[in-house]
């Protein structure tokens, strides 16, 4: 991976002094998610422009699968640390909000509205953070909001993520980053993975119906017992 990074960031740089643009981020994801021994297969209808993908979340590995298979962005948190951290995420347009304070939630909708209005799909892990593989943690309705404020015809579809067998051990849970990653990347063989992008919601639900719409989709989708969304909105 630091071989293919050495390789391709000069080649994207200048792609995008040259043309404003460059389709090495894409590139380089689908080369590292071979690389890992990642092997994809994408099922459902293609994710298209103005498309909110409401996805579950387990590991870091979800960033570089999902940024190969869907050309989506993603949605972050604004403190993502090292400074090279935040220079690789803007190189696929990653959306940041401030999730210090519950009364910047629409402003936090707002801005992933106006990313929602680009070429790219965005994806939200509804979460909020990783979860243990055994079940779905209950799904965060304020960004979902952005759907409303974006000045395009947003398409909100839930996207679930499946790692098969290898779920639980896959999962970035009450570890640290360090060791999840060398446990991964130390892996031996082949990982096989399914990118499920399921069938659009309503949107006439509003985002609190949206998130637990999603949330009773993807748990179908990867067998997880449908349990009740929990009625208090954690992200509230």
């Amino acid at each position: 991976m630091l071989l293919l990074f050495l390789l391709i960031a000069p080649l994207h740089v200048l792609t995008k002094l040259l043309f404003g643009r460059s389709g090495w981020p894409r590139r380089f994801l689908a080369a590292a998610t071979r690389a890992i021994g990642v092997r994809v297969t994408v099922r459902g209808r293609p994710a298209r422009q103005h498309t909110l993908l409401v996805a579950n979340h387990l590991s870091w590995l979800d960033i570089v699968i999902l940024g190969c298979a869907t050309n989506c962005t993603f949605v972050s948190k604004d403190e993502l640390g090292h400074g090279l951290l935040h220079w690789l995420a803007d190189q696929n347009q990653t959306v940041y909000v401030k999730r210090s304070h519950r009364k910047g939630a629409k402003e936090q909708a707002i801005t992933v509205a106006k990313s929602l209005e680009g070429e790219k799909p965005v994806t939200v892990f509804a979460e909020g953070t990783t979860g243990p593989g055994t079940h779905l943690l209950p799904f965060r309705s304020t960004l979902l909001e952005a759907a409303n404020f974006a000045a395009k015809d947003v398409e909100v579809r839930p996207l679930a993520l499946d790692y098969g067998a290898a779920t639980v051990d896959v999962a970035w849970h009450e570890e640290s980053g360090a060791s999840n990653a060398m446990r991964q990347l130390s892996r031996r063989g082949v990982l096989p993975v399914s990118v499920h992008l399921l069938d659009p919601l309503d949107r006439s639900l509003d985002r609190k119906q949206l998130a637990a719409a999603a949330r009773a989709a993807v748990a179908q989708k990867l067998g997880f017992k449908s349990d009740v969304q929990s009625p208090i909105d954690v992200a509230e």
